[in-house]
């Protein structure tokens, strides 16, 4: 079965929810450089502070603080779901030479893809969780700003980098510098495109049946 997994995608495209549901069925630890960061952040470490900074304003984190943060998460595992990461071909560079360091490598790449108009409706409508960290949106879980967080009763906000400015910037430099990621990735063999307008639980089973037979084949 394939434990070292990459899901690229523009904001809004369900990568960490995808993430998550997989990685509780699969029992794959599932990690982001946002996790990471607000970890960070709550504990009042300067990298974490340096972090922030960056992603308050919908800007990528530099390839080196970004590879830091997995760099040192990568000491302690062999197992993932990236969620996010990498988002440059510097990145992506940087994260084979971690994983030869570890005599492994990545096994497959799912790129999610949303056009960027309704990537705007979801990311708008989106609300996070201030204490947890975890995504709701406002129109499919009929909850608003200020309500408790369904899963541990923090209070949900909109995030700072939920602004139509902010947006803007992220898909500006999603396209950019993220996107292009997918080619380097194709030309490798790992890359695999989902279409995930049809919904969070439709895009989840066939991330599911794609993993499962992967299972089933090495069993």
């Amino acid at each position: 079965m394939k434990n070292r997994i990459v899901l690229l995608g523009p904001p809004a495209s369900g990568k960490g929810t995808q993430a998550s549901l997989l990685g509780a069925v699969f029992g794959i630890p599932h990690v982001s450089t946002g996790a990471i960061v607000r970890d960070e952040r709550a504990k009042g470490t300067p990298i974490g502070v340096e972090a922030d900074s960056y992603a308050s304003r919908g800007l990528l984190f530099p390839d080196e603080l970004a590879l830091r943060f997995v760099g040192q998460w990568l000491g302690t595992h062999s197992r993932f779901i990236f969620d996010g990461f990498p988002r440059t071909i510097g990145q992506a560079v940087a994260l084979n030479s971690l994983l030869e360091a570890k005599s492994i490598g990545l096994q497959t790449v799912y790129l999610l893809e949303l056009p960027d108009d309704v990537v705007r409706i979801r990311m708008l409508g989106r609300l996070t969780c201030s204490n947890c960290g975890a995504v709701f949106s406002e129109k499919f879980h009929k909850l608003s700003v200020g309500e408790p967080c369904p899963k541990c009763d923090g209070l949900l906000a909109r995030r700072q980098d939920d602004t139509l400015e902010a947006l803007d910037q992220r898909l500006a430099q999603y396209h950019e510098f993220t996107k292009p990621i997918s080619d380097y990735y194709e030309a490798a063999g790992l890359l695999k495109k989902v279409d995930v307008r049809f919904g969070r639980d439709a895009v989840f089973q066939l991330l599911y049946n794609d993993l499962y037979n992967d299972l089933r084949a090495d069993s």
